[in-house]
């Protein structure tokens, strides 16, 4: 017999590092789905719980969002341009969901353009360019949401006595993210590091995530097919001696930030 009655209405989730908090009416409006057999078929203690007493689930907490709102209202809303379909539908498969398998499975205008043209999934959206550079391919209009991201780095270099020599670039440590959590993660998906700001709910700020790979290109590549334009940058710099000594070497340190826009 269901001991449902021992769970509290209003439910902490922890998944994949994310919070979510909903409803326990929420979580088991599909019979017979996992999220119905946990929590109608057991008790609290019976759960594994994070340090906080969160119910853990062990999944991608970016795409439980899609799960949880299809929970609420047996419908799915996805972004624009979303390329993670066929990770969502595996997830829809683990929670036990097949309603929501079998719409995810069905081909997608997106999908179906990129299937009539040989290309993979995850390449379905072309690069941007301006008019100019082709003018028979119109620039893509951006989705999802409007919001601001901010790219930050920090680099240093030195550059010889010799001031015509090649200055000696040192590679770039980190790439830094700040901004809205929702659209951090539509952008850069599991490239993201989420180690020092891991409990921040979708619809916070942060300004402590980074990413996983240190090429600028590849930040503004993922940028720019999410709709992204940059508007605005700045940088400044320091340069000292590695010594007392004038005539050594100059060691250069910049901080740079672009901010991007949709």
């Amino acid at each position: 017999m269901a001991q449902s009655s021992t769970f509290p209405d209003v439910v902490e989730l922890n998944v994949g590092g994310q919070v979510y908090v909903t409803r326990f009416d929420t979580l088991t409006a599909v019979p017979n789905s996992l999220l119905w057999v946990k929590f109608m078929q057991n008790t609290p203690a019976a759960l594994p719980k994070d340090s906080k007493g969160r119910f853990f689930f062990d999944r991608d907490g970016f795409l439980f969002r899609y799960i949880l709102d299809y929970l609420r209202d047996s419908e799915l809303f996805l972004p624009e341009f979303f390329k993670e379909r066929k990770r969502l539908q595996r997830e829809a498969d683990y929670f036990q969901l097949p309603e929501l398998s079998r719409r995810l499975a069905a081909p997608s205008k997106d999908s179906s353009s990129a299937e009539d043209s040989g290309e993979p999934e995850e390449a379905e959206l072309p690069s941007p360019v301006t008019p100019s550079s082709s003018p028979d391919r119109p620039p893509r209009s951006p989705g999802g949401c409007s919001g601001y991201i901010t790219i930050g780095y920090r680099g240093t270099y030195t550059i010889g006595r010799d001031i015509q020599a090649d200055a000696k670039f040192r590679r770039v440590a980190r790439i830094t993210v700040c901004g809205k959590i929702s659209l951090a993660k539509e952008v850069f998906g599991e490239t993201l590091n989420e180690s020092r700001d891991p409990d921040r709910p979708p619809d916070k700020y942060t300004a402590r995530y980074y990413l996983k790979y240190n090429f600028l290109e590849q930040a503004f590549d993922r940028l720019a097919e999410a709709g992204f334009h940059m508007v605005a940058c700045s940088s400044t710099g320091t340069c000292s001696y590695g010594s007392n000594d004038p005539s050594e070497d100059k060691l250069w340190t910049s901080y740079t930030e672009y901010v991007f826009s949709r």
